[in-house]
């Protein structure tokens, strides 16, 4: 039992030569730019926009905050372990190698299943891209085919989606109903990859100048069509006019997607090895690249909430382009252009997430927690090549039969549980000594601050939303019961949490990132966590039948 938590002790000779080390400062801020404005952007915000209407910029700003403090922490193990491996790595040093098994796992589920959404989000502004350029895609070659069945069962109004199923052609008995763009657009990335971590790196920093300036463009242009009425819609329930129409608990049930706007962050520290100077380049890199994503997502917000009506946005899966329609603030140029560079940025995001991948499980085959072939790095590309190739086979395969939905909330469930473990494993970490130039995680006594902060927001909240404490342990209830039992526990862990602090004197930074990010578990439903269980049922017996029995560190 003791060898499951045994820790494994990093030093900076462990860190491999075999990568190339290229990467400094600005193009960490790039790649974390490319990472977290993406998808999230161009795809997601639309979905969530609905659910939490204009409110949701609220949501916005905790996972901006939960991320920032997460990101400190990122920082803090980045500055200790600069090896490949992210919270993987971190993972093995504070909690023990079952642990960091775990983690890697999560990571998997981050990164390969989280392709598979902005894949299918590549392909969704590509195909309208070629639309409005008067090139039509047969609709049976645009989307996977759980999407048109469930379409079919579930009486969606989705006219591409039914036209898929009614259009396509028989092999057999089965509809051949293939995204080939999202197919095609995963194979591109994966040979990028491949060949190297300098042409990845020029090719992204090219494309995200491309995206800023059109995301500033799209906030500039905007502002000037901003009806200020439409950030206090009419409340469905209540008559009145409200910045949350939908409720506290609507803005919560759009966590996914805005959470998944800001996973991207975490991908930068699995370039460890291959950035120069780790120890400085990559906590500066990480924080200024979050920072400037959470000031771009609250002003696109703010623009999308304030020029439509929040429930127009129901089904839209281009939000910034669809602003601009006919039927909304009518400028031809500005939709197409943001068509485009939905384009541009997307691919960015794939390309940050395909590299990170490959990373984990060179970390990870490295420790003999996974086979050594995926220690294999190209004598010429200096690349993990064959965890690459794996890479893009293991994104590829699930888009012929999976959904965006489900990846959506698969994904950020287990994002947010790494984030967790990151947090708590820093305040498991011993004192270090302060080396100057490098980064170092401020140490901020908590025990008297953080219950102070916990229960003086506990009681605002209280006297804020009444009506909510008064039913919070009514879990019967068909809307918000979930949610509430979600909160209670979210309490009394938070209330542990506290006695915790009090008795060891943890420090306040890693402890506000803890507990914010597991309020942002709260807004997970029932589904999300039989899944997320399933998924690590599996991992468990993967490690106990290969990873125990190979450990590197067991051997020693």
């Amino acid at each position: 039992m003791s060898q499951l938590f045994r820790r494994k002790i990093y030093s900076e000779s462990d860190t491999s030569t075999n990568l190339l080390r290229v990467l400094g400062v600005w193009d960490i801020v790039f790649f974390g730019i490319a990472a977290i404005i993406g998808a999230g952007s161009f795809s997601s915000l639309g979905e969530a926009v609905f659910r939490g209407g204009p409110g949701v910029i609220l949501l916005y700003l905790i996972c901006g905050f939960a991320c920032g403090f997460t990101a400190l922490c990122y920082a803090e193990f980045a500055s200790r372990i600069p090896t490949a491996g992210s919270a993987y790595t971190y993972a093995y040093a504070s909690f023990g190698e079952l642990i960091a098994w775990i983690i890697g796992w999560a990571l998997i589920m981050e990164y390969s299943f989280g392709n598979i959404y902005v894949a299918f989000s590549w392909s969704d502004y590509f195909t309208s891209f070629l639309e409005r350029l008067g090139m039509h895609i047969p609709d049976y070659l645009t989307c996977s085919y759980t999407e048109a069945k469930k379409a079919i069962m579930n009486g969606s109004e989705n006219k591409t989606l039914l036209n898929a199923w009614k259009t396509a052609p028989l092999l057999g008995s089965l509809k051949f109903i293939v995204d080939v763009p999202a197919l095609v657009i995963n194979g591109l990335i994966t040979w990028l990859c491949y060949v190297g971590i300098k042409e990845s790196k020029n090719f992204n920093n090219s494309l995200v100048i491309l995206k800023l300036a059109v995301i500033i463009l799209v906030i500039l242009v905007g502002f000037s069509y901003i009806n200020t009425e439409n950030w206090t819609p009419i409340s469905p329930e209540t008559g009145i006019p409200s910045f949350m129409p939908n409720g506290f608990v609507g803005v919560m049930s759009a966590v996914s997607g805005v959470f998944f706007a800001y996973i991207g962050f975490d991908a930068l520290s699995v370039l460890s090895e291959e950035t120069k100077d780790p120890q400085k380049t990559l906590p500066k890199g990480m924080i200024i690249s979050l920072v400037l994503c959470t000031v771009i997502y609250i002003a696109l917000t703010l623009v999308l909430t304030g020029m439509v009506d929040y429930k127009k946005f129901d089904g839209v899966g281009d939000p910034l382009s669809f602003i601009f329609e006919k039927g909304n603030a009518n400028v031809a140029w500005m939709e197409l252009t943001v068509s485009f560079i939905a384009i541009v940025a997307i691919t960015t995001v794939l390309l940050v997430f395909q590299m990170g991948q490959p990373r984990i499980w060179y970390a990870m085959s490295r420790d003999g927690l996974m086979p050594q072939k995926f220690q294999t790095v190209h004598p010429k590309y200096k690349t993990p090549s064959f965890a690459t190739i794996v890479t893009g086979i293991v994104v590829g395969i699930p888009i012929l039969f999976t959904d965006k939905t489900f990846i959506l909330d698969f994904t950020s469930i287990g994002t947010i549980f790494a984030f967790v473990l990151v947090c708590a494993g820093v305040l498991m970490l011993p004192a270090k000594e302060k080396i100057k130039g490098r980064f170092h995680l401020p140490y901020i006594n908590g025990k008297i601050i953080f219950p102070i902060i916990f229960i003086g927001g506990l009681i605002a909240f209280y006297k804020w939303q009444p009506e909510f404490f008064q039913n919070l342990m009514d879990w019967k209830d068909p809307k918000e019961g979930e949610f509430r039992a979600s909160v209670f526990f979210f309490i009394l862990i938070n209330l542990v949490l506290c006695i915790w602090t009090y008795v060891k004197n943890l420090s306040l930074i890693p402890l506000i990132g803890l507990s914010s990010c597991l309020y942002l578990l709260t807004g997970m439903s029932h589904e999300n966590w039989f899944w997320f269980g399933l998924w690590f049922a599996i991992g468990l017996i993967i490690y106990f039948f290969y990873g125990y029995k190979n450990s590197k560190l067991r051997k020693a």
